[in-house]
């Protein structure tokens, strides 16, 4: 095709007056509508917990023992290395965060003190990075693979550094990469040498049920490596059901060592008086177990997989082996990562943005929004209906090949 007649295929493109939201990885109404029965599980006449709490009332400032006790599984901790939490995740990291800056967590001091700088493997987690740039805590991009971070960097970096504090961590299914941590990079981060004694690593389970396939893949235990390389406090796992049941209901959970979860409840105490039990309760009666959960997520995967299906086919369809992009076909998670030639990420976003088609801002997914090869393009796929989809990514790939072609 020249490029006279792609731009008028854009251009028809474009005159269909378009307008598809793809900038975040949301659930889509049938997803949410799978836990709708979960409504119905507390009322008036059963708001008290198996172990005889009013769940309407102050207290239980770390959460349900129930909840502890379905949701230790899940992030694989025991049960008095827990805490559970409200609805979000990215709360309780970030208020993780504002502690250690404020409190610090050793004799060293309030992290503020020391001008903390993070490792941030890009591409990777853009709220994660957003909460570095709004505390002042300088991001150190590293690279971001398949199999985790490139932990030569990482090594390199934190040996003769006190300064940097910790590391950003999406295990399973990471975003947008879809990687998944290898048991030699686990191994690593538990057992590496580093300069600061108050480092952390931000371990975010954010997906590990997340599943597209059958094949379900396992990863090592990184609070158990850590505990066994005798760093039993170098690391705090996160995690939550925002997009298991309800994304603005969800029940979010951390874990660690009990030192570290002492840590927290010092601070949590001055915060709150305790989280929805209300909620927790619902989770508790709806889920009753790790088999649940999963059984669960298997329902959202038949939902989730033809999406990522359809985007691959259009993709391959249309530019597949052009040069022009490449793309990971992910395992599990919320998205697929696809790479541009050089220096065309901003001008295909913002073409296909004229077209009708939104996506997440281009370098979005590295430390201050810098892609240094303006490559990165994440794609959701989880919110549009199949047939909205297939047309955005029809647009999505014209943009491709119009930027390339113009250069």
């Amino acid at each position: 095709m020249t490029i006279t007649q792609l731009q008028k295929r854009y251009q028809a493109l474009k005159n269909q007056g378009l307008n598809l939201d793809m900038t975040r990885g949301k659930p889509s109404p049938e997803q949410l509508d799978l836990s709708l029965p979960m409504l119905g599980l507390v009322g008036a006449d059963n708001y008290t917990s198996e172990e005889g709490v009013d769940c309407r009332n102050y207290g239980g400032l770390d959460g349900l023992k129930a909840a502890k006790t379905l949701f230790s599984a899940f992030l694989e901790v025991e049960e008095s290395e827990i805490i559970i939490g409200g609805n979000s995740s990215l709360t309780l990291m970030h208020d993780t965060m504002v502690n250690a800056m404020l409190h610090g967590f050793t004799d060293k001091g309030p992290w503020i003190q020391q001008k903390p700088k993070f490792i941030c493997p890009a591409p990777g987690y853009d709220r994660h990075f957003n909460i570095c740039h709004h505390l002042g805590i300088e991001a150190i991009r590293v690279e971001n693979g398949p199999n985790g971070p490139n932990m030569d960097e990482v090594e390199a970096l934190i040996a003769n550094d006190p300064a940097i504090k910790g590391i950003w961590i999406v295990p399973k299914y990471g975003n947008p990469t879809g990687g998944i941590c290898s048991d030699e990079v686990v191994n690593r981060l538990a057992t590496m040498k580093i300069a600061a004694n108050d480092f952390r690593i931000f371990w975010d389970n954010a997906y590990t049920v997340h599943h597209l396939n059958a094949e379900q893949p396992t990863i090592a235990n990184i609070l158990q490596a850590c505990q066994a390389a005798g760093n039993p406090d170098r690391v705090f796992l996160f995690g939550s059901t925002s997009k298991i049941t309800f994304a603005g209901a969800g029940v979010a959970m951390m874990g660690g060592s009990t030192n570290n979860m002492d840590w927290v409840r010092s601070h949590m105490k001055i915060q709150t008086i305790g989280s929805d039990k209300l909620n927790q309760l619902r989770h508790v009666r709806f889920f009753k177990s790790m088999d649940a959960i999963h059984q669960h997520m298997a329902k959202h995967a038949a939902i989730l997989r033809p999406k990522f299906d359809m985007v691959l086919s259009v993709l391959e369809k249309e530019i597949g082996g052009t040069g022009m992009a490449d793309w990971n076909n992910p395992q599990g998670g919320y998205f697929i990562s696809l790479n541009t030639r050089p220096n065309r990420a901003k001008k295909v976003v913002q073409l296909a943005a004229e077209a009708g088609v939104k996506l997440t801002g281009a370098g979005a997914a590295f430390p201050y929004k810098n892609d240094p090869e303006d490559r990165n393009i994440r794609i959701a796929p989880s919110l549009p209906a199949i047939g909205d989809l297939e047309k955005a990514t029809e647009i999505l790939a014209v943009c491709i090949q119009l930027a390339d072609m113009e250069g």
